[in-house]
């Protein structure tokens, strides 16, 4: 089964991630789900990967030498860095695995446009995203290129971002394997990101919408203002027409570039509102299957919305599991005790035995509902008792209360 060289996205899920990376599982997740439609492709596995690299012996010696590079010595790991991806994109790919992928191609591959994306697999992880980290190349034409840039993805696994990431999150160079998604082209009319929950406050119940024209790539790469729409339910509650003075396009002889978009242009927006409601009910239906909120990368085309990418939000604080169905207040325990780092696993245990109410944990946090007291007509009392310990808790639960 890891010997396999090429999967079909339909045949891959998120139990798949050691075969095809992050971004494959999620994709193959994707294209699972009833009204999601997601390009489609193939993953080049990480057996492949390591099939190649298998027989490039100085390709160990310089990884075993990147290890003692200290990240702080950026000068030392550029060098060791750019010698590894120089080796690596050098390297041909064994017969058995160039034949997998232009197998997978099939034989009119040639004048057709892919996008080749990296999938390693420490990526889209619930608690580090990877986002950005490997490369990424759009509208590459024909068997010979697909296979170019295949290496180009797995060199990008040692860049110095990637490297210097992988250390601040403990992982170990030689522990990450990548993968390759080859998916077909998609050429949009307007591109961009929904996050199904407000990434800086940590509102649920909002959804926000990032849209310019073109390719997806002008927006993530910083260099225009994009639209954004605010929206929980079916209701916008903000919008913002960022000026779009440039758009991502590709090239007919392969690759893209930025062109400028007229002046007329610049200021409608990307999406109506009515696309803008359907792309946020289809990304709940992502956000549903996957069991939490998502970071979600669309295309609209001539047949509507197409996805290319989805993982979870990693810089919101998770939310504590309850049984009880209904509305929640929670109340943490430290803040009140002035201990708020996250708390060890036997100091959890310790409060949550000894305490007088049920202690909910997140993120190394203990929580108390205060909902059951709030919602009692004795809740004058509840409210007394806070503010004498934390004025500011009772200010906050009485604005919760007034809305």
């Amino acid at each position: 089964m890891s010997e396999r060289y090429v999967w079909d996205l339909r045949e891959v899920d998120g139990e798949h991630v050691a075969f095809v990376g992050g971004k494959g599982a999620h994709l193959g997740e994707l294209s699972r789900i009833e009204g999601i439609r997601v390009p489609g492709g193939f993953c080049v596995t990480t057996a492949a990967h390591r099939r190649t690299l298998e027989r490039v012996p100085v390709l160990a010696e310089g990884i075993g030498r990147l290890a003692r590079v200290d990240a702080e010595d950026r000068e030392s790991l550029r060098a060791v860095c750019g010698e590894i991806r120089r080796t690596i994109e050098d390297t041909p790919l064994p017969e058995e695995v160039a034949e997998a992928i232009t197998g997978a191609l099939g034989g009119s591959s040639e004048g057709v446009a892919y996008a080749v994306r990296s999938s390693a697999t420490a990526e889209d992880l619930p608690t580090a995203s990877f986002a950005g980290q490997q490369d990424t190349y759009l509208n590459v034409l024909g068997a010979e290129e697909v296979l170019r840039h295949v290496r180009r993805c797995w060199a990008s696994l040692f860049t110095e971002r990637a490297v210097v990431y992988r250390r601040h999150h403990g992982i170990e160079d030689r522990t990450v394997g990548m993968a390759v998604v080859v998916q077909r082209m998609v050429l949009p009319e307007a591109a961009g990101v929904l996050f199904t929950a407000d990434p800086v406050s940590g509102n649920r119940t909002v959804a926000t919408v990032d849209a310019g024209f073109g390719l997806g790539e002008a927006l993530v790469s910083g260099t225009v203002t994009p639209d954004v729409f605010t929206v929980r339910g079916e209701e916008i509650l903000a919008r913002s027409v960022g000026a779009k003075q440039r758009a991502v396009q590709a090239v007919p002889g392969g690759g893209t570039r930025t062109v400028e978009v007229e002046p007329r242009r610049q200021r409608e927006p990307a999406l109506s509102d009515a696309r803008v409601r359907e792309l946020v009910a289809l990304g709940r239906r992502i956000e549903a299957h996957f069991g939490r909120p998502q970071d979600i990368e669309w295309c609209l085309t001539g047949d509507g919305f197409a996805f290319v990418q989805s993982r979870p939000i990693t810089t919101l604080f998770p939310l504590p599991e309850n049984p009880a169905g209904g509305n929640h207040v929670y109340l943490s325990v430290g803040h009140q005790q002035m201990m708020t780092d996250p708390m060890k696993a036997l100091g959890l245990s310790v409060w949550q035995l000894m305490a007088m109410a049920p202690m909910l944990e997140a993120g190394g946090r203990l929580f108390v509902d205060a909902a059951p007291r709030l919602a009692s007509p004795a809740r004058a009392v509840f409210l007394d008792m806070i503010g004498r310990s934390d004025p500011v808790t009772r200010d906050a639960l009485e604005t919760v209360l007034a809305r």
